[in-house]
């Protein structure tokens, strides 16, 4: 839909009640530079020649003055539907966000990375606002955008269907990520503390580091890790980047072994260690895009350097040299494509940190496999160094080495023997009492509904008597019985009873919250349930809310309800003799029984009779 303005047209988007539907906005954007002092109220009375269309040029860089965004939405059904607006920029300093519908405002929202996280409208790492369309009004959003860094714009107008399905698919792509990068750091690390290895160290540092930042990038550190603290948000990438550089270098100087193959370039990866770390204490109290910039040409130029250092190397022949130049090509290629997107040099249809992301995944992937032929390298060298001076020693007492040797791999053998003996009794063991227990399982629970049965209640009412005697604590009983279950097996077949007896058992399992609790099947359509330390008020409170909650339960069978109620049966007292525990259930099933006759789906407590 098109509305006529003094100097140009303004495009209004106009929707429908599409329930799966997301719009990306950036055809109906319209910006302005924020002239200081003037809020809304002045904002709004701006006419169509002072509005410009968004454009990537223009929103993707670091550090531009703040501005006004604003588009309209008609909704030209005749219901309202609900609709979810998303900016999937994390790292905006601060949104203003003004809903006016008839030339009012109705809704104002301050959002940012500035501002504690759990203030945001929606939690979400990115910036989601929810609202209503009513039907056949035209409402209109002003953005009042300020930030240091990006000022990428992705905006899309979500269902609220939608929005769920990609929140599942990004979230699981995102954690796979992080959970990778995790592991390997882990990893590394572990093997860095039993190892000692510097290069490990360096490489866990460094996948760790890089971690830490794309947890930060895609907003999920200030989700979880700080979300009370904005402050602390404004200086982790600048913290983060130099410090990804500084472990980088470090690595690449112990992987290439510059140390002993080329002493230049093992002066240049040090001063490049301090450059990054002098940039790591200072960036965090720069100027925010300043720090960027400095950042970014930092990484550009550090990722060339190392790329280059590592092609001379492989030049020369270092097997381990060839490896790093094909994993670092693929950090270079992403680092150059993200940074010249962030600079703006470059406009690609995709999200700015995508080719990073590739490209670490990439390289550190291969580091790893890098690190592991090192690894191996060096044990190999090793094993060969020690097997050359057992060689000359056994050349000076031959005789009494080798009955040392035969001596120590006897021993060997039969440790060696002795501990997989040993290992195979424990599997065993370890079998067997699975299986006793799967056995001890299987008998104390009713294979149809897989709650207790008989024999386990009748157990468990012995030793809760007793347990009542003792302690002078009061003990209920409840009887449940299915009204007119023969009818349903005579109408709908067993099978449906089958299934409405498993619906009941789970149904009274998940109201039983204490562990003490015990509900078993009793026989056929009847269940039992044990409350220890219960009293007749608290037994009738539960049997109350069991006959509800089975009343409300949506049993169908081959496309017909089924209408199903039970009747309890209540008896509770405190177990003063060894008998009591069963003339307490058949008190209970006496009160059933009078529930029974009462009309059923009731709930009576035993009194004597007359």
């Amino acid at each position: 839909m098109l509305f006529s303005a003094s100097v140009r047209a303004e495009t209004i988007l106009a929707i429908g009640g599409d329930e799966e539907s997301v719009l990306e906005l950036s055809p109906w954007l319209y910006f302005t530079q924020d002239n200081e002092g003037e809020g809304i109220d002045q904002v709004r009375r701006y006419s169509s020649s002072q509005w410009d269309r968004l454009t990537s040029n223009y929103s993707n860089r670091i550090g531009i003055a703040p501005f006004w965004v604003k588009f309209s939405v008609y909704n030209y059904e005749e219901r309202g539907v609900d609709r979810l607006l998303s900016v999937a920029n994390p790292h905006l300093d601060r949104i203003e966000l003004y809903h006016l519908v008839k030339d009012k405002v109705i809704d104002k929202v301050i959002m940012g990375d500035n501002q504690p996280f759990s203030e945001r409208p929606l939690i979400n790492n990115h910036f989601i606002y929810p609202f209503e369309l009513e039907p056949e009004k035209l409402h209109t959003f002003y953005l009042k955008i300020e930030t240091e860094g990006s000022a990428t714009l992705p905006m899309n107008l979500w269902s609220q269907e939608a929005f769920a399905k990609n929140i599942e698919a990004t979230s699981l792509s995102h954690g796979f990520q992080l959970g990778a990068l995790t592991a390997i750091g882990l990893f590394s690390l572990f093997i860095a503390i039993t190892s000692r290895s510097f290069s490990y160290s360096y490489y866990s540092g460094y996948v760790l580091s890089v971690t830490l930042l794309v947890a930060t990038l895609q907003g999920f550190a200030f989700r979880f890790l700080w979300p009370s603290l904005p402050a602390l948000q404004q200086i982790m990438i600048p913290l983060l980047v130099p410090l990804t550089m500084l472990f980088a270098l470090l690595f690449t100087e112990k992987v290439l072994q510059f140390k002993y193959h080329n002493v230049h370039m093992l002066r240049v990866c040090r001063f490049g260690a301090a450059y990054a770390l002098l940039l790591t204490l200072t960036t965090p109290f720069l100027d925010y895009a300043l720090a960027l910039y400095i950042d970014i040409i930092s990484v550009l130029f550090i990722t060339v350097l190392l790329m280059g250092m590592a092609m001379i190397q492989a030049s020369r022949g270092y097997k381990l040299a060839k490896l790093y130049s094909l994993a670092w090509s693929g950090m270079l290629v992403g680092a150059f494509i993200t940074g010249l997107m962030y600079l703006g040099f470059i406009e690609l249809p995709i999200k700015h940190l995508t080719p990073v992301m590739l490209g670490l995944l990439f390289e550190i992937l291969f580091m790893a496999a890098i690190l592991a032929i090192r690894y191996n390298d060096e044990r190999k060298a090793k094993l060969r160094i020690k097997q050359e001076a057992l060689v000359q020693a056994q050349r000076i007492r031959q005789t009494r080495e080798e009955a040392l040797l035969i001596e120590a791999d006897s021993n060997e053998k039969l440790e060696q023997m002795v501990q997989e003996r040993t290992l195979e009794l424990e599997i065993a063991l370890r079998e067997l009492n699975e299986a006793n227990q799967k056995l001890t399982e299987q008998a104390t629970v009713d294979s149809l509904t897989g709650v207790k049965n008989r024999a386990a209640f009748d157990k468990r009412l012995l030793a809760e008597g007793r347990l009542s005697r003792r302690q002078q604590t009061p003990m209920a009983i409840l009887m449940l019985d299915i009204d007119r279950f023969k009818s349903i097996n005579d109408t709908y077949g067993h099978l449906a009873g089958d299934q409405t007896l498993r619906l009941i058992a789970q149904t009274l399992k998940e109201n039983l919250k204490r562990p003490a609790d015990l509900v078993s099947r009793f026989g056929g359509e009847e269940f039992a349930i044990i409350l220890p330390n219960t009293a007749e008020e608290g037994a009738v409170l539960v049997a109350e809310l069991i006959r509800k909650m089975v009343a409300e339960l949506p049993i169908s069978w081959e496309n017909a309800t089924i209408p199903l109620t039970i009747s309890i049966g209540v008896s509770a007292e405190i177990i003063n003799t060894e008998n009591q525990p069963n003339i307490l259930l058949e008190q209970a099933d006496k009160a059933l029984y009078r529930a029974k006759n009462s009309g059923r789906n009731c709930v009576m407590v035993y009194t004597p009779e007359p």
